[in-house]
């Protein structure tokens, strides 16, 4: 029986060994993503960065880019969270084990899986060709579209929170609502959704936090403007196609300005995660 502890003790020592090797490769190129990030970007954040545009190039800075992002970003939220928590909530308690709610499931996974330039491909050729074709051939690119296309990847992301956090609901306060005569809608959005509430709003915050950094789909709907515009509907600039602009030119300046803008959406990813974890942390508060 020694032989066999030993045994044991061994493969369970090598085991940790190897889990914590992992575990600091991992820690060691997230830190090292960071420092670059900050190196590069820290001394490019200046006041001009936040009032001036990128139509001045070198001189200017990423309002524009700013503001496309954050209204697109509202846009694609306003579209995806709604539909998202209703879907979620359809699928945790109407459709938990049916075959309907696995194959929505099923179909879920996958575009949640789906490469974001396709999601762009597809927005592309059911929103932005339509108008142009109403526009007597100009190309209508639009915020609009570039919401819908962020919208289409945050939608699945915040129906597999809504759906886990639900279930992870107790129990007993649905046999407790429901011993009281309480409906199952009256159940579902007045006990449930306020139980769940923290995680759903953790789902959000974390679609939210992908979305800021998507590039690729806003290259065939928004396509980009060098100049401040608010309308969905015109040209609208992003931050992620600002960075990559700004980087495929050989003009070093707009090397320094396309780092902190990269370090802007990281501290801006950085802030949601850490609301999350808190959201997170105080929802198994109120489980336990």
């Amino acid at each position: 029986m020694s032989a066999v502890y030993a045994r044991r003790r061994m493969t369970n020592i090598v085991a940790l060994v190897l889990s914590g090797c992992a575990t600091l490769l991992g820690l060691m190129f997230l830190v090292w993503i960071l420092w670059i990030t900050v190196q590069n970007g820290l001394g490019a954040l200046k006041p001009t960065l936040f009032t001036r545009i990128t139509a001045y190039a070198d001189q200017g800075g990423l309002s524009n880019a700013i503001v496309g992002s954050l209204i697109m970003d509202l846009i694609a939220l306003l579209i995806c969270a709604p539909v998202g928590v209703l879907a979620g909530t359809y699928l945790a308690e109407y459709a938990s084990s049916t075959k309907l709610g696995a194959s929505i499931r099923f179909l879920n996974d996958i575009l949640l899986s789906a490469p974001s330039i396709v999601l762009g491909l597809f927005v592309y050729v059911i929103i932005v060709l339509p108008m142009s074709n109403l526009t007597h051939g100009n190309i209508s690119f639009s915020g609009f579209a570039g919401s819908v296309a962020l919208a289409l990847i945050g939608l699945p992301v915040i129906v597999r929170t809504t759906d886990e956090m639900l279930q992870l609901v107790p129990g007993t306060l649905r046999e407790a609502a429901l011993s009281l005569g309480i409906p199952q809608w009256k159940l579902t959005v007045q006990v449930l959704m306020r139980a769940a509430f923290s995680g759903i709003l953790t789902g959000v915050l974390l679609a939210l936090a992908r979305l800021a950094g998507e590039t690729a789909p806003l290259l065939f709907t928004a396509f980009g403007n060098n100049f401040m515009t608010v309308h969905p509907l015109d040209k609208m600039a992003s931050m992620p196609g600002t960075i990559y602009q700004y980087t495929n030119d050989p003009n070093p300046a707009l090397h320094a300005i396309a780092w902190a803008g990269a370090l802007l959406i990281t501290l801006f990813v950085l802030a949601l995660s850490l609301l999350t974890r808190i959201l997170f942390s105080r929802k198994k508060v109120s489980y336990e």
